[in-house]
């Protein structure tokens, strides 16, 4: 054996090293990339993922969208039930956003009942889509205080690698934006409704938004569209939602305070990523 491959480790032993040491010390880690002004997947702080959406892939749905954002993987899927309205609201149907982190996505989430975060996932999912008004609910009526069109949109992650929020919203857009409903007739003598499966007719999606998401590291460094590894290592997350004309819809932090000058430049890059996304 030379003595060149004794004093000198091989690649395979550099990466496993590497390996070791950020899972013992992930915040050194990537403290230590960060100060190269890289991170470890190798973007810059400003550099999204690469995003794909496939619309149509569940064929026994009623729509459906697979978003691919990175290694992040969701899939949703709408299903429309009719049922019968609430009395303080005779002429507006239902939105139901659920999402599913199953333990095949991740290491990370465990078999048995949902997570807690996939429950606090589900509730900002729902907000952000009430929130932005791009599905009015009374276009789900078919009869004032009779009959109206309940939509279930229901997400599963097939793999998680971060920025499970953004992935999910961008395919539960995609999925409604795909969904038909049959051509719907309540008759009040019989009280019944029915559908007609030759029409169809796709929602009345009024506005297009686009929810982009940061990590806040050491108060001064921002990272676009945060990987499962950075995270958990994040000082702050911000998400911003913005349409498509870059008007502001919401914004949400978590873990602690951010700066007004760090927030307007997120909300800056938000805005030129929605006009990416649209393009």
């Amino acid at each position: 054996m030379s003595s060149s491959s004794v004093t000198n480790p091989s690649a395979a032993d550099e990466t496993l090293r590497a390996q070791i040491f950020q899972r013992l010390h992930p915040r050194v880690y990537l403290e230590r990339f960060i100060a190269e002004n890289i991170r470890p997947d190798g973007r810059t702080f400003d550099e999204w993922r690469s995003v794909s959406v496939n619309a149509g892939s569940i064929s026994t749905a009623d729509g459906s969208a697979l978003v691919r954002m990175g290694d992040t993987t969701i899939v949703c899927g709408v299903k429309a039930e009719i049922a019968e309205p609430e009395l303080d609201r005779p002429e507006q149907g239902f939105l139901v956003p659920n999402i599913d982190l199953p333990a095949i996505c991740s290491p990370k989430f465990k078999p048995g009942p949902p997570t807690e975060e996939a429950q606090v996932l589900s509730d900002r999912l729902n907000e952000a889509l009430i929130a932005s008004g791009a599905l009015p609910l009374s276009s789900l009526c078919i009869h004032p205080g009779k009959a109206v069109w309940t939509l279930y949109v229901d997400c599963t992650c097939i793999n998680y690698d971060g920025n499970a929020f953004d992935a999910a919203l961008l395919a539960m857009l995609g999925a409604l934006r795909n969904t038909t409903l049959p051509k719907a007739t309540y008759n009040e003598e019989t009280g019944r409704t029915t559908c007609s499966r030759q029409t169809r007719s796709p929602l009345q999606i009024t506005r297009n938004f686009t929810s982009t998401s940061f990590g806040v590291l050491d108060t001064s460094h921002v990272l676009s569209d945060p990987t499962a590894f950075e995270e958990p290592l994040m000082d702050v997350t911000l998400t911003v939602i913005v349409d498509d004309r870059g008007d502001l819809i919401s914004t949400t932090e978590s873990g602690g305070a951010i700066l007004e000058e760090t927030l307007l430049r997120c909300i800056n890059r938000a805005k030129e990523r929605a006009l990416q996304l649209k393009g």
